[in-house]
């Protein structure tokens, strides 16, 4: 997303001067943990989350056990590194429904792998964050509060695209119905007629709704802009628009 800098500490110390309070890194990376914390010292900026950098190429519902086992591998290694940069989140893309992997077994294979890393998880301290996103899954706000809570643990809950779902239902049911199980929010613009080709705050989304159905389930995390990056200029009107997010919140208050 950082397009300026030469190294992680400089991209850091930008974000940092725009006013972001925390960054997400991807996992596996090619970073040791050493470059990664020094650069966190160095500059303040807080690592917040991992991203699992495979989930949508060796995905946990992948027929072949092979492609299963590398993709349970990276989760392990996303957690971990999560845990060594004081992150409390592993964003995770549980799996992908396509024509040959039928519905019913994306569901039955991402639970059967995901309850093998929980315990690890627990152990870390790091919750397992799940995403909604367009892979022909998890579609329905009740269907994603069900199959967590079928997990009957903690170290699990959503990771919450509002502008990925907003093709499919209204933001404000999702976050009402999903509640305490969110445990992070992304934030992107939606249009009807663009797609995500918009800002933030244009398209179809009703922000203001959102801040304040997130405040009525008692969320009080972080909020990340998951858009197309850049340099400076773009990273600063990107932080302006999350300012502007934050502000609707205060106003629900």
């Amino acid at each position: 997303m950082v397009r300026e800098g030469k190294d992680l500490e400089e991209k850091f110390r930008l974000l940092k001067e725009l006013g972001y309070d925390a960054t997400e890194l991807d996992s596996p990376n090619p970073y040791n943990s050493s470059e990664v914390l020094a650069a966190k010292k160095a500059t303040g900026l807080r690592i917040h989350g991992t991203i699992d950098s495979v989930h949508w190429r060796h995905t946990l519902s992948d027929p072949n056990p092979e492609v299963r086992a590398k993709g349970l591998r990276a989760l392990r290694t996303a957690l971990e590194d999560a845990h060594d940069y004081g992150a409390t989140t592993c964003l995770l893309v549980p799996g992908v429904v396509r024509k040959d992997i039928p519905y019913d077994l994306v569901y039955e294979r991402s639970q059967k792998e995901i309850k093998k890393v929980l315990p690890l998880a627990e152990k870390l301290g790091v919750k397992i964050a799940i995403e909604n996103v367009w892979n022909g899954f998890l579609q329905s706000p009740l269907e994603f509060r069900n199959y967590i809570d079928e997990f009957r643990s903690p170290w699990i809950g959503a990771y919450l695209d509002i502008g990925n779902m907003r093709k499919f239902g209204w933001p404000t049911h999702w976050i009402r119905i999903l509640g305490k199980r969110i445990l992070k929010v992304d934030i992107k613009g939606w249009s009807f007629k663009k797609g995500f080709r918009v800002g933030i705050l244009q398209g179809d989304i009703d922000w203001k709704a959102c801040m304040r159905e997130l405040g009525r389930v008692g969320y009080q995390g972080i909020i990340t802009a998951e858009v197309g990056g850049g340099k400076k200029e773009r990273l600063a009107a990107i932080a302006k628009d999350l300012d502007t997010l934050l502000s609707y919140a205060k106003e629900s208050r």
